[in-house]
């Protein structure tokens, strides 16, 4: 479970130190997964009778925040690119259309 949610912050500074903003969006993408497996992670040391009620909730509204955090950062990043019309098909022009 640490590990994960250490994996969180070090995906966010990492996207941050990559030179562009699809680098940037990927990492983050990678922290919003890993803040999935941290919840995953929570469950199981509760399940398992590590952590506490008591613990639980002092950590999961801390995780329940940063989703949504995580989302607004991912859209205030760059610009995001359009997808391109037709993508993949090639255009026929005949010599009668010229």
């Amino acid at each position: 479970m640490i590990r994960a949610a250490d994996s969180i912050g070090a995906n966010i500074a990492e996207g941050t130190g990559r030179g562009s903003f699809q680098d940037n969006r990927r990492f983050v993408r990678n922290a919003h997964g890993s803040l999935h497996e941290t919840r995953h992670w929570l469950r199981r040391a509760h399940a398992r009778r590590l952590l506490s009620v008591e613990e639980v909730k002092a950590v999961k509204p801390i995780l329940d925040e940063l989703g949504p955090k995580l989302n607004a950062y991912l859209s205030s990043i760059g610009p995001v690119p359009e997808p391109q019309k037709n993508a993949g098909t090639v255009a026929l022009i005949s010599a009668k259309d010229k």
